[in-house]
């Protein structure tokens, strides 16, 4: 009698990758072979940076938060911190981002809005008041206005003894993602790429513990990239970074470390896994291959990997919740040093107190119950992981090569082809979700005829706590030096028109309370405004 002859169906992740139904020892030898799979600890970082990771310290537990004044913002810290975070990944409001303070007339509307408002090292000084900076790493996510906001940290931990040298801590300052993903640009591609490359210089020279970049694929995945594009364009940007500061004359073995990463984790839990773990291992290559480094820590990708935005429905909310819990299982799972997990109901609104916590106990239930800080990447060494390492590898790498084909990321990036690729990639994304080939709990399958009534927190806008920025404002030009602000601020020009490095001008403008609009606007005289080409 014969066997049935079973069908089974073609299956593809949305990188492009095909998944066969049965892997074995013959695909993974197609794929490329197991020699890239290393020790942990061990070039090339496969298996993740660490000899024992998450045996020896589990990962860091950092949340993104703040919102309002910086006085809001630090009860928020404060809460953060006592139910068991153990870093903070600060949000600011979006004309802090765009470079305006808060009593300019186009952050009429916008102030504290979705994000904590920072005109001056006074405001910096609020929110982090008491909070040990040796004992809880914080990560500003600032892009544009990174050179002012780093100043102000800096100044903010000298004025509280800290010495810098010994200072530890993250910027995003990921400005080449700006242009494709959110939109926080100020100067045009190359001022700013120069300006990223003055803030690695002086972290190189005098804050060496501190990564001032954070290479954040997270927001080009947010935007409609696919898993492979944001490993591709996210390492593609580190390279213009590298580069960039390699023609300043600096050593990589003394830069390069101070580069880390932000990923985004969302979709099929195998697809994420392959994903970092290739990434990895292509870092740790083109940094020893490509450019040199013998320092094996400057060859460790180091990340913060959390659950996306991007993947939460406002259709039934609760969803989100395990949702969640498997960005984090799978967040863990690649071997993140960092995990952020964004809250159930962040696809509608800022998280509530309850929703925060809900995410940092999904992280903590990990930690403690469920295992994964049993033994270093449990998954190696089955056929079907690393057969798709080998193969994400492979699609990363082809990625970087048509981006390099075609001038590099930064002239993709100055001519909008590398926007424009993003964009289509979440048109065809979009469009298959509405026909059901992307299959959605709660938006295209397992729908209710009548979604119920509820309950939904929304976090408030309040203008009286925006007006009370603005006087708080108005208050700090009133009794602060202005001969010597204004000083400062000469200097600055000064510095930016020789083309020279501009950090050492602005931390003493920033220590002088000049504002970070003040800073923007004498760097915008010198460098101008970037211009968004449209492609159709």
């Amino acid at each position: 009698m014969s066997k049935p002859d079973f069908k089974v169906t073609p299956l593809k992740w949305e990188s492009g990758l095909e998944i066969q139904p049965v892997y074995g020892p013959e695909e993974l030898e197609r794929s490329g072979g197991s020699a890239g799979i290393g020790k942990p600890g061990e070039y090339p970082f496969t298996r993740g940076i660490h000899p024992n990771m998450y045996r020896s310290r589990p990962f860091t537990l950092r949340q993104y938060s703040g919102f309002g004044t910086a006085e809001e913002t630090h009860e928020r810290f404060r809460f953060l911190i006592d139910k068991g975070n153990t870093g903070l990944n600060v949000a600011f409001d979006l004309p802090t981002q765009c470079g305006l303070d808060s009593d300019d007339p186009m952050a009429d509307g916008e102030v504290g809005r979705v994000g904590m408002a920072v005109d001056s090292l006074a405001d910096m000084e609020e929110a982090f008041a008491d909070i040990p900076l040796n004992e809880i790493t914080v990560s500003l996510t600032i892009n544009g206005s990174a050179v002012p906001i780093m100043a102000m940290y800096f100044a903010m931990a000298k004025k509280r003894g800290y010495d810098l040298s010994t200072l530890r801590g993250t910027a995003q300052n990921d400005i080449l993602k700006e242009f494709v993903g959110r939109g926080t640009w100020i100067y045009p591609v190359d001022a700013s790429v120069k300006l990223v490359g003055d803030t690695v210089e002086f972290c190189a020279q005098h804050v060496p513990l501190y990564s001032p970049v954070s290479v954040c694929g997270y927001h080009i995945r947010e935007s409609g990239a696919n898993p492979a594009q944001e490993m591709a364009y996210g390492l593609s940007i580190a390279c213009a970074y590298v580069e960039h500061v390699l023609k300043r004359g600096l050593n990589i073995d003394h830069f390069a470390r101070g580069l880390t990463f932000n990923f985004d984790v969302y979709g099929n839990l195998w697809e994420q896994v392959c994903k970092f773990r290739a990434g990895r291992r292509l870092w740790a290559r083109l940094l020893k291959e490509r450019y040199g480094a013998t320092d094996e820590r400057c060859m460790q990708l180091r990340m913060i990997a959390g659950g996306g935005g991007g993947g939460l429905t406002v259709q039934q909310p609760e969803n989100n919740i395990m949702r969640g819990a498997y960005y984090a299982l799978a967040s863990a799972l690649a071997g993140t040093q960092t995990m952020a997990l964004c809250s159930y109901d962040e696809a509608y609104t800022i998280p509530s107190e309850h929703a925060a916590k809900l995410s940092l106990r999904t992280m903590q239930l990990l930690i403690h119950e469920i295992g994964l800080c049993d033994t270093v990447d449990p998954l190696a060494g089955s056929y079907f992981i690393e057969a798709q390492t080998n193969a994400m590898e492979a699609e990363i790498v082809r990625l970087m090569d048509a981006i390099d084909g075609e001038g590099g990321i930064i002239a993709g990036i100055a001519a909008g082809r590398v926007q424009a690729a993003v964009n289509l990639q979440a048109y065809e994304r979009e469009k298959a979700l509405l026909r059901g080939d992307v299959k959605k709990v709660g938006v295209n399958v397992h729908c209710e005829d009548e979604e119920e009534d509820r309950d939904i927190e929304f976090h408030p806008y309040r203008a009286e706590e925006a007006n009370k920025q603005v006087e708080r404002l108005a208050a700090l030009r009133a009794r602060r030096d202005e001969e010597k602000a204004h000083a400062t601020l000469a200097k600055l020009g000064e510095a930016a028109r020789a083309g020279r490095n501009v950090m050492p001008e602005t931390l003493e403008a920033v220590e002088a309370y000049a504002t970070v609009g003040e800073v923007c606007n004498v760097l915008k005289e010198v460098f101008g405004t970037y211009q968004e080409p449209v492609h159709f």
